[in-house]
């Protein structure tokens, strides 16, 4: 379990911005998440050495390592190979990586309309691409959830998962504020933290680009007060300027370099490659969903008759989107509309038509060639990096701009649930509330068995009695919504219940096959305090 007790750094004169915030954990993984080329300077050996490979929670190397559950270079076809999992090598798969958090029902200010969270991942990339975070802004009101799906590798995604937050509660704070922290840096003295930190512990922060990123998000900060205008920007308007200022300060280092050859890779690595965002601000009874791709927000409302019903809180932006299409073929000239999507893709490549970094379909020609030249030559190996999409003529063909939906929180609004696309590719919205729904309340044992339509015969229904009898123990089994939603979204079969042997079989893959079946899935769920909300929403009508 995580270190609980919070572990405060408010000195900055380092210029750290790991220092800027408090944390419910201190991580000792000092493994890096995604992998790197090798490097002659010593200084970087032993860190490039395990850079390649993801981590057990002990910080061992699953390539030097390999668990029980991964078969490598093997494929044979018998069922004994690998899909022989018990139910408790299952749960230690499932339940690796999830993380709970109650939120204190008063934190000295305001009493919370949040109770808590639950979140969890599983890869099928090694390492994963997915990435979450959560914080509390600590002089701001209200808490940040996110969850970020990176692809062309893990860097991205990394790096907006660490410094999103750091841009979203600048651009929140009022002036004073402002000019507060700019003057306690100026002058070497320490500063409040503005963001507490609640992650788990195999949760990466880059220490080696602390000062990097430190540097940018001050500027930031410092044309905040310089562009005071004397009216505080409202969460909408805080969320986008954060979300395009990171997406430019990702852009420019890469164009800028650095002299270290560590951070100069990993400033063009972060850009080449990509990540999706979907974000969710709560601050009492108010929720902005700040959406840039196809990670997507649904909130799990209980009808009066106890029945469950999904409310989208983002829009997917690809090519099943009619608007977004629109969106796109109206920003480029009449005869490339036949051609800046193709195949349901961004120029035939991309199924995501928002992200940051992916500066192959933002930069120019010209500018992508001369940042190749001038970096290392490990850069021009990735695959990612060597060719020019096709049609290529009038860019920038993608952002990071989101799309900002906003919900006043009501009694009958129970859960949030934030999931990356390998979530919703596996599992209809409808089905993740109910599956979250049930779990929470626990009346899922009382509902009648549905078969969907299906035609079965006595010995299948004596079968699914079995599958929910098997079910009320696997509720047990998990005390955490994320991976109870998990465990659905990998084992379920076509009656809706999980079934044990495809659950084996999906988590057993090796690595070089889990990718074919599966995505990375990442999933956060938000519980609310319905007698809060309640109160809010009518503060004349009593408790």
């Amino acid at each position: 379990m995580p270190v609980t007790s919070h572990i405060f750094t408010t000195a900055i004169r380092n210029g750290e911005i790991r220092k800027f915030g408090t944390s419910a954990f201190q991580s000792h993984n000092r493994n890096l998440c995604c992998s790197l080329p090798p490097h002659s300077l010593k200084t970087l050996h032993a860190l490039l050495k395990t850079s390649s490979s993801t981590t057990l929670g002990s910080g061992s190397s699953i390539k030097d390592n390999p668990p029980w559950y991964i078969k490598k270079h093997s494929y044979r076809t018998t069922s004994q190979q690998y899909y022989n999992l018990t139910r408790p090598q299952v749960n230690s798969i499932l339940k690796a990586n999830e993380y709970r958090f109650k939120v204190p029902e008063f934190d000295g200010k305001n009493v919370s309309s949040i109770l808590g969270f639950d979140s969890s991942q599983l890869a099928a990339n090694v390492p994963i691409e997915d990435r979450r975070s959560v914080a509390t802004c600590l002089q701001t009101r209200g808490m940040l959830f996110g969850v970020f799906d990176g692809h062309a590798g893990c860097a991205c995604a990394q790096a907006v998962c660490e410094r999103l937050f750091y841009y979203i509660a600048v651009s929140l704070l009022p002036h004073k504020t402002l000019l507060e922290v700019e003057n306690a840096v100026e002058n070497g003295r320490a500063v409040l933290p503005i963001l507490q930190w609640h992650k788990h512990p195999n949760d990466y922060f880059s220490k080696e680009a602390s000062k990097l990123y430190f540097s940018s998000l001050r500027t930031y900060w410092q044309e905040l007060i310089d562009l005071n205008t004397g009216v505080q920007p409202d969460t909408q308007e805080a969320l986008i300027n954060a979300f395009k200022r990171l997406d430019n300060d990702i852009s420019l280092e890469a164009q800028v370099g650095d002299p270290n050859y560590f951070l100069n890779y990993w400033v063009l690595q972060v850009a080449f490659s990509g990540s999706t965002a979907c974000v969710a601000h709560i601050d009492g009874a108010d929720i902005q969903v700040a959406n840039t791709g196809d990670s997507r927000a649904v909130l799990g409302v209980q009808e009066e008759d106890g029945s469950w019903t999904a409310v989208t809180l983002s829009n997917d932006h690809n090519a099943q989107n009619e608007d977004e299409m629109k969106r796109i073929r109206s920003q480029h000239p009449k005869n490339e509309e036949k051609t800046v999507v193709k195949q349901d893709r961004l120029l035939g490549l991309l199924m995501p038509f928002r992200a940051f970094g992916d500066v192959k379909f933002k930069w120019s020609i010209e500018l992508q060639k001369m940042v190749l030249e001038s970096g290392p030559d490990q850069l021009n190996e990735n695959e990612h990096t060597k060719f020019i999409p096709p049609n290529y003529h009038t860019p920038p063909y993608l952002t990071a701009k989101p799309e900002v939906i906003h919900h006043r929180l009501r009694p009958q609004d129970k859960f949030l649930v934030l999931g990356t696309d390998g979530l919703w590719e596996t599992m209809h919205r409808q089905e993740v509330v109910r599956v979250v729904g049930e779990y929470l309340t626990g009346v899922h044992l009382q509902q009648p068995i549905s078969v969907g339509g299906y035609k079965v015969t006595l010995g299948q229904m004596q079968g699914l009695l079995m599958e929910r009898k098997a079910r009320s123990s696997s509720v047990f089994e998990d005390q955490n919504a994320a991976t109870h939603l998990i465990r659905h979204a990998v084992g379920n079969n076509e009656f809706g219940v999980v079934d044990h042997e495809r659950l084996c079989k999906m988590l057993s893959l090796p690595e070089e096959l889990a990718r074919m079946y599966r995505d990375d899935i990442t999933i956060i769920v938000v519980q609310f305090n319905s007698h809060v909300i309640g109160a809010q929403s009518n503060p004349g009508g009593g408790e």
